[in-house]
């Protein structure tokens, strides 16, 4: 995805996203990488993210592979890359089954058996 004008709130990509020099975002960006030619104000959550030299970065960035080329800005903190965590809740016991008997049913003796 391409951002060529102004974008405000959320953006939540799974691939690339490239904010043009026109590109203006405020929010929250979450993509898989990101090339900065504009400005974003907020926090950005990517594997990697590249700053161009006219790009501008102002808030939070969650990364592990930060790149800012000469003349690019970046004013905020960094964070290692915050992964989804999830969380697998244990299931109670289910009640067990009662084995059912397999022993024979005894046959009424009728008058013709006996």
């Amino acid at each position: 995805m391409q951002v060529d004008g102004c974008i405000e709130g959320k953006i939540r990509l799974e691939k690339l996203l490239v904010v043009s020099q026109s590109g203006r975002i405020e929010g929250e960006v979450f993509a898989d990488k990101m090339i900065v030619g504009g400005i974003i104000k907020g926090k950005c959550y990517a594997n990697t993210i590249e700053i161009l030299e006219n790009g501008k970065i102002e808030g939070d960035i969650y990364c592990d592979d930060l790149s800012i080329a000469r003349g690019g800005k970046f004013l905020g903190s960094t964070h290692p890359e915050q992964k989804e965590q999830v969380v697998e809740l244990k299931q109670d016991k289910k009640p067990e089954k009662k084995e059912e008997s397999n022993k024979a049913i005894p046959k009424k003796a009728t008058a013709a058996n006996a």
